[in-house]
């Protein structure tokens, strides 16, 4: 049984903005079913031309890209309401991959339909050109972060955005949510080695700020840790849901 798109589970959380009823019986045309993955599935690959696309239903994963020498480089995490896929649906491929790191529910829509969504729904369409714009931003802060912030203030920096997100979807109790994700992720993301995130995350549990054991964050203080992090404490802006 797949989800009507009028009963979305994610059309509750304060992640996303409303949809009208006209958008809601649009998208449930343009979905044609929901995909189930295990963790450590690939859900798009690098250099592949899927005909599909995607949002993420429930679960969560990564975005990596490799290098030709077998490293990679972490570009984002991937939570609820994620939309994947829109790289290789208008640029023809991948340049990146999708990994599932928990179980994970994709509702799927054909790619050759994207067109008449620009061509019959253009405020869907300004919905995608946000995304993408906010994917461009995030990347900016993301390489500002990898060039300038200090080991210290770099895992902050992840732990306060992972959490704020997270938050915003319904996922924080008690300071804490479940982090799926492991050092390795979070090393190969910030550009930092295995054994420094290890020793930054020792770091801010002495500090009394924020752990992250058994796939589990816990933050202690987040304005203390915002700070340290050098940035703020802001609530994630409330997104379109595709």
């Amino acid at each position: 049984m797949t989800t009507q798109c009028r009963y979305c589970p994610l059309r509750r959380k304060r992640a996303f903005l409303n949809l009208s009823r006209e958008e809601i019986e649009f998208m449930q045309r343009f979905k044609t079913g929901e995909l189930t993955t295990e963790p450590g599935a690939t859900i798009l690959m690098e250099g592949s031309s899927t005909p599909q696309l995607f949002t993420v239903l429930s679960g969560m994963g990564i975005r990596d890209k490799k290098l030709m020498n077998g490293q990679r480089q972490v570009i984002n995490f991937v939570f609820p309401g994620d939309f994947l896929g829109l790289q290789a649906g208008l640029l023809g491929e991948m340049s990146h991959s999708v990994e599932a790191r928990t179980h994970m529910r994709l509702c799927v829509f054909d790619r050759s339909e994207v067109w008449s969504l620009f061509r019959n729904h253009p405020s869907r369409a300004f919905d995608i050109t946000w995304l993408a714009a906010v994917e461009e931003h995030f990347l900016g802060e993301t390489l500002a972060t990898i060039g300038q912030r200090t080991a210290l203030q770099s895992v902050a920096w992840a732990m306060v955005k992972l959490f704020l997100r997270g938050r915003s979807l319904g996922m924080v109790t008690n300071n804490h949510m479940s982090l799926p994700f492991t050092q390795r992720d979070m090393a190969d993301a910030l550009g930092l080695s295995l054994v420094h995130t290890n020793k930054t995350l020792s770091k801010l549990k002495e500090l009394q700020l924020a752990s992250w054991a058994d796939k589990r964050l816990q933050i202690n203080d987040l304005d203390e840790l915002a700070k340290v992090a050098l940035t703020t404490v802001e609530e994630v802006t409330p997104r379109p849901l595709l």
